[in-house]
Protein backbone atom coordinates (compact mmCIF):
# COMPACT_ATOMS: atom_id res chain seq x y z
CA UNK A 1 0.00 0.00 0.00
CA UNK A 2 1.51 3.31 -1.07
CA UNK A 3 0.99 6.53 0.87
CA UNK A 4 0.55 9.64 -1.24
CA UNK A 5 3.02 12.41 -0.33
CA UNK A 6 0.11 14.80 0.18
CA UNK A 7 -0.99 12.68 3.19
CA UNK A 8 2.34 13.27 4.94
CA UNK A 9 2.49 16.95 3.96
CA UNK A 10 -1.02 17.71 5.23
CA UNK A 11 -0.31 15.82 8.46
CA UNK A 12 2.85 17.89 9.01
CA UNK A 13 0.82 21.06 8.44
CA UNK A 14 -1.74 19.90 11.02
CA UNK A 15 1.00 19.03 13.51
CA UNK A 16 3.34 22.01 13.07
CA UNK A 17 1.17 24.85 11.78
CA UNK A 18 -2.24 23.71 13.02
CA UNK A 19 -3.76 24.55 9.63
CA UNK A 20 -6.40 21.85 10.07
CA UNK A 21 -8.54 20.45 12.88
CA UNK A 22 -8.74 17.04 11.23
CA UNK A 23 -7.82 15.05 8.14
CA UNK A 24 -9.76 12.10 6.77
CA UNK A 25 -7.90 9.60 4.59
CA UNK A 26 -9.24 6.83 2.36
CA UNK A 27 -7.70 3.99 0.44
CA UNK A 28 -8.10 4.55 -3.27
CA UNK A 29 -6.91 1.58 -5.32
CA UNK A 30 -3.44 0.79 -3.98
CA UNK A 31 -2.72 4.03 -2.14
CA UNK A 32 -3.88 6.15 0.77
CA UNK A 33 -5.12 9.61 -0.25
CA UNK A 34 -6.49 12.68 1.55
CA UNK A 35 -10.28 12.74 1.36
CA UNK A 36 -11.16 15.76 3.50
CA UNK A 37 -9.41 18.53 5.41
CA UNK A 38 -11.24 20.11 8.36
CA UNK A 39 -10.56 23.78 8.98
CA UNK A 40 -9.36 24.90 12.45
CA UNK A 41 -12.84 26.37 13.13
CA UNK A 42 -14.55 23.00 12.73
CA UNK A 43 -15.40 21.01 15.85
CA UNK A 44 -15.62 17.37 16.85
CA UNK A 45 -19.21 17.01 15.56
CA UNK A 46 -18.11 18.28 12.14
CA UNK A 47 -15.36 15.67 12.20
CA UNK A 48 -17.50 12.71 13.25
CA UNK A 49 -20.22 13.68 10.74
CA UNK A 50 -17.58 13.61 7.97
CA UNK A 51 -16.96 9.89 8.46
CA UNK A 52 -19.10 7.78 6.12
CA UNK A 53 -21.54 5.46 7.95
CA UNK A 54 -20.82 2.38 5.79
CA UNK A 55 -17.18 2.75 4.74
CA UNK A 56 -13.84 2.48 6.51
CA UNK A 57 -11.50 5.47 6.83
CA UNK A 58 -8.38 6.58 8.65
CA UNK A 59 -8.57 9.92 10.38
CA UNK A 60 -6.36 12.26 12.36
CA UNK A 61 -7.92 14.68 14.84
CA UNK A 62 -6.13 17.47 16.70
CA UNK A 63 -7.88 17.63 20.07
CA UNK A 64 -7.47 20.74 22.25
CA UNK A 65 -8.22 20.40 25.94
CA UNK A 66 -7.52 21.91 29.35
CA UNK A 67 -5.88 19.78 32.04
CA UNK A 68 -6.95 19.68 35.70
CA UNK A 69 -4.05 22.11 36.34
CA UNK A 70 -5.68 24.51 33.86
CA UNK A 71 -3.02 24.03 31.17
CA UNK A 72 -3.98 24.27 27.50
CA UNK A 73 -2.82 21.17 25.64
CA UNK A 74 -3.52 19.31 22.46
CA UNK A 75 -3.10 15.70 21.41
CA UNK A 76 -3.16 14.21 17.95
CA UNK A 77 -5.47 11.23 17.67
CA UNK A 78 -5.28 8.57 14.97
CA UNK A 79 -8.69 6.98 14.47
CA UNK A 80 -9.20 3.80 12.49
CA UNK A 81 -12.88 3.97 11.51
CA UNK A 82 -14.25 0.57 10.55
CA UNK A 83 -18.07 0.49 10.88
CA UNK A 84 -19.73 -2.90 11.31
CA UNK A 85 -21.87 -2.19 8.23
CA UNK A 86 -18.86 -1.82 5.89
CA UNK A 87 -17.85 -4.64 3.55
CA UNK A 88 -15.63 -7.38 5.00
CA UNK A 89 -13.04 -6.97 2.24
CA UNK A 90 -12.79 -3.23 2.94
CA UNK A 91 -12.34 -3.88 6.68
CA UNK A 92 -9.55 -6.35 5.94
CA UNK A 93 -7.71 -3.95 3.62
CA UNK A 94 -7.90 -1.10 6.14
CA UNK A 95 -6.89 -3.33 9.06
CA UNK A 96 -3.91 -4.84 7.24
CA UNK A 97 -2.46 -1.51 6.09
CA UNK A 98 -3.19 0.56 9.23
CA UNK A 99 0.15 0.10 11.01
CA UNK A 100 2.21 0.85 7.93
CA UNK A 101 0.18 4.01 7.23
CA UNK A 102 0.33 5.13 10.87
CA UNK A 103 4.13 4.82 10.84
CA UNK A 104 4.25 7.34 7.99
CA UNK A 105 2.61 9.94 10.24
CA UNK A 106 5.19 10.86 12.84
CA UNK A 107 3.61 12.50 15.88
CA UNK A 108 0.48 10.44 16.57
CA UNK A 109 -0.10 10.45 20.34
CA UNK A 110 -3.26 8.39 20.83
CA UNK A 111 -4.77 5.66 18.68
CA UNK A 112 -8.44 4.69 18.65
CA UNK A 113 -10.20 1.88 16.83
CA UNK A 114 -13.92 2.55 16.28
CA UNK A 115 -16.65 0.43 14.70
CA UNK A 116 -19.49 2.62 15.92
CA UNK A 117 -19.79 6.39 16.66
CA UNK A 118 -20.21 5.63 20.38
CA UNK A 119 -16.68 4.15 20.46
CA UNK A 120 -15.21 7.52 19.52
CA UNK A 121 -17.52 9.86 21.40
CA UNK A 122 -16.13 13.16 22.66
CA UNK A 123 -16.15 11.73 26.22
CA UNK A 124 -13.89 8.87 25.15
CA UNK A 125 -11.57 11.29 23.32
CA UNK A 126 -11.37 13.46 26.45
CA UNK A 127 -10.64 10.50 28.74
CA UNK A 128 -7.91 9.18 26.42
CA UNK A 129 -6.31 12.63 26.13
CA UNK A 130 -5.79 13.12 29.88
Amino acid sequence: MAVEDECKLKFLELKAKRNYRFIIFRIDGQQVVVEKLGSPEENYDDFSNSLPPNECRYAVYDFDFTTAENCQKSKIFFIAWSPDSSRVRMKMVYASSKDRFKRELDGIQVELQATDPSEMSLDIIKSRAL
